[in-house]
């Protein structure tokens, strides 16, 4: 049983006490980005959302960017051991603002002006509390709270510090504390070995790619393989860069370089549509078809999509390419972009800074390892024989971390909500509601 909103606070055990979170707040204090590092050593370290562990709950200050702040600043702003760090202005449709951390730290270190330092009641377990958050969070009361006039989310926190909530005393907060740490500690490890796996399965995915590209010849006394450039394979280019279509919250739905990632086009990325009126005078430089190849131009570069659909509109940042199968097939043109080497030969044409990107001449010059027909297509084979096993494992560790992910949630919720003993509930499974 997961409980939402308040409705679970009558039932929470009749000696916790009936408040509010604000209760367990001794105060909230708006961070500051201070100014430009001064390089003295007086500089402190700035913790922003993006330096948050939010599996662990824990603020990550070692990579946070470090900041001038003078003293008077500072003394107001310094985190201490056992503050939490809350987001209150950013999130996103996949991560809404609201999320909140543990500082556990020795260093120096202030929170940003996107975030606020929490500091838990003398008589609040800030262990205990940051578990509370979680769990907030996870019934979507940060969610309820939310204000967005702009594309930024800022958080109410006087409206989310209002919410009903019901908690125990402090030493029953501790064990609930001790309880989480040791349950969500092994859920982690757990974790770790699996995004260790997927990181395996990656790398020999990528050993398998690299072995299929490689000018080695299959058979005896056949031709060596020949590198040409792009310019000769691709019959049709279809550039969509510089332009951005109108948008529609219906319609034909329209594929943008968010949508094209780990081989795919994911539309659940992020959806967006243009008219269907105005399909055919967008996409008057060329209609797509069946086993066209899309590649990302920037941000990011190089990512690879096959088109199994062709009723989509592209946007911009995605060029379509188009085999002449004289020379190569489609799957050999995608699978190459995707490949170790074809990585590499786009990279090293990219330009930019900050965000890498190629431009149409540079990459019309990428070379493209071409065979014989048969050889080609046997490579293929059991590259995607190879490659089809590799997914489906990496589908199955994706699955398992997601349920991972839902009984941490689950077992936080239900720890915080006093839906169990935690003094006889270890090893037991006490996310159904039962009690020890």
């Amino acid at each position: 049983m997961t409980p939402t909103t308040d409705g679970w606070i009558a039932g929470a055990p009749v000696q916790w006490t009936r408040g509010r979170i604000k209760n367990l707040i001794a105060s909230s204090t708006n961070g500051t980005w201070g100014g430009e590092p001064a390089e003295d050593g007086s500089d402190v370290r700035c913790i922003r959302a993006a330096d948050f562990d939010r599996v662990g709950r824990r603020a990550k200050a070692d990579g946070a960017p470090l900041r001038s702040v003078d003293a008077s600043s500072l003394r107001q702003h310094l985190l201490h051991p056992g503050d939490l760090i809350l987001e209150k202005s950013g999130g996103g449709e996949k991560q809404p603002v609201g999320m909140a951390v543990l500082y556990d730290g020795a260093e120096k270190a202030v929170c940003s002006n996107f975030c606020s330092r929490i500091s838990p009641e003398s008589a609040v377990d800030s262990r205990f509390l940051t578990y509370v958050f979680a769990a907030a969070y996870g019934q979507g009361l940060t969610q309820s709270a939310i204000k967005q006039t702009t594309g930024i989310q800022n958080l109410d926190a006087g409206a989310f510090f209002s919410s009903p909530w019901a908690y125990p005393g402090l030493e029953e907060q501790r064990r609930i504390a001790d309880f989480l740490d040791a349950e969500t500690s092994k859920l982690a490890r757990i974790e770790l070995l699996s995004s260790k796996f997927s990181h395996l399965l990656g790398e020999r995915q990528a050993s398998l790619l690299s072995n299929c590209f490689s000018s080695r010849t299959t058979e005896a006394g056949g031709t060596l393989p020949v590198n040409l450039a792009l310019r000769r394979v691709v019959n049709r280019w279809i550039d969509y860069r510089g332009a951005t279509p109108e948008k529609t919250v219906s319609g034909v739905p329209l594929v943008t370089a968010k949508n094209i990632r780990d081989g795919k086009i994911d539309m659940a990325a992020s959806r967006e549509y243009i008219a269907e009126d105005a399909y055919s005078d967008w996409m008057r430089r060329g209609l797509l078809m069946h086993g066209d190849v899309l590649l990302t131009t920037e941000a990011p570069l190089g990512q690879v999509a096959m088109v199994d659909d062709p009723g989509v509109a592209l946007a911009q940042r995605v060029i379509v390419l188009r085999a002449d199968q004289r020379f190569c097939s489609p799957e050999w043109l995608y699978w190459y972009l995707r490949s170790p080497q074809g990585q590499a030969e786009l990279e090293l044409r990219a330009t930019g800074s900050t965000a890498l990107g190629i431009k149409a001449d540079r990459l019309r010059g990428v070379p493209i390892l071409v065979l014989k027909p048969a050889e080609a297509k046997e490579r293929l084979a059991q590259l995607q024989s190879q490659v089809s096993q590799i997914e489906s494992l990496q589908g199955e560790l994706s699955r398992q971390r997601a349920l991972i992910a839902e009984r941490r949630q689950a077992l936080i919720t239900a720890a915080v909500t006093g839906q169990f003993d935690v003094s006889t509930a270890s090893e037991r499974n006490v996310t159904d509601g039962g009690t020890a």
